[in-house]
């Protein structure tokens, strides 16, 4: 990048159109390098430069979009548009806008008019299948999803789409094919805890225990602060009837988290249950549970979340 730049420098001073040209690359090089500040200034040259070079506009809109300034940057992709009515970036970047000012319908119109312009685009395709997911049009969202693992160029082993299909099944009712694009978006990708989480939860349910080990032991692996997955493993032996697996798991807890009310609880549980000596977790509990009604706070532990979003597409 930096020996691109010095080189696109040169012809900051050269005639008008080799320096817009030189300014629009520069700006993209920017951008792409997260110098917001420089890709602006760069845009703006090339934009001044020639007034109708869209590709220009789409930097300047990017610019405006990665500042969250929303609305200018439609207005300038708009114009993009109207500078050349094909220009893929403007439109795509403009589906982007829309949905991130909440308006989907106009979102759905820029991404329509560009899979018809492209047939068969996967990133187009994922954005469609996004937004009539949003709208609750569940059953066009299926269409598109498919069609991204089912067209000759599309992504069959794409976990993201994946798991996309597989909620889509979970929410239609269909356990079965929910488990199946479940477990094949795990085999392409196996450390999104979202779907690992489904698959322990799924074979819980279904009473196989020994099959919802492994997921619930991978998610401890990714997030081995989170105390939850491993009491999961915990209790998976001790409902498969392996009582002293469990126990040494649930001491094994304990002495890493000693203040963990719930593993105290199933501590005394399953000590009732092996018909062992509990008093000194039931007199710990009662001493964790005093702490916590005093300071009004939880047992240890934490959630998480997460959450996405499109960044423009430059040029």
């Amino acid at each position: 990048f930096d020996q691109a730049i010095t080189v696109l420098k040169k012809f900051e001073r050269k005639e008008p159109s080799l320096m817009a040209c030189a300014a629009t690359n520069l700006s993209f090089l920017y951008f792409l390098e997260a110098e917001h500040g420089s890709a602006e200034k760069y845009a703006d040259i090339a934009v001044k430069a020639d007034r109708y070079n869209a590709r220009a506009l789409v930097n300047k809109g990017n610019c405006m979009f990665m500042n969250d300034d929303f609305e200018r940057a439609k207005e300038i992709y708009l114009e993009a548009i109207g500078v050349s009515a094909d220009c893929l970036e403007a439109i795509y970047n403009l589906g982007l806008v829309n949905m991130h000012i909440g308006r989907m319908q106009e979102a759905l119109l820029a991404f329509d008019k560009l899979h018809s312009i492209t047939t068969v685009n996967c990133e187009v395709m994922w954005q469609l299948g996004d937004i009539h997911e949003k709208l609750g049009n569940d059953a066009r969202a299926h269409e598109w999803f498919s069609l991204i693992i089912s067209s000759p160029k599309g992504r069959p082993t794409d976990p993201g789409v994946l798991a996309r299909l597989a909620n889509l099944f979970n929410k239609a009712g269909d356990e079965t094919q929910a488990f199946h694009y479940h477990l094949e978006s795990y085999r392409y990708w196996p450390v999104d805890m979202n779907v690992i989480t489904w698959l322990g939860i799924y074979y819980v349910k279904q009473e196989m225990y020994e099959a919802a080990i492994p997921f619930f032991a991978r998610a401890a692996q990714i997030e081995p602060s989170e105390v939850k997955w491993k009491l999961m493993v915990a209790s998976c032996f001790r409902r498969m009837g392996s009582y002293p697996q469990a126990l040494k798991m649930y001491e094994d807890i304990h002495r890493s988290h000693p203040n963990d009310i719930e593993c105290v609880r199933y501590l005394i549980t399953i000590c009732k249950e092996m018909k062992q000596p509990y008093d000194h977790y039931a007199a710990h509990l009662r001493k964790l549970e005093r702490i916590q009604e005093a300071h009004g706070m939880g047992s240890e532990g934490g959630g998480g979340g997460g959450g996405g979003g499109g960044r423009p597409l430059g040029t």
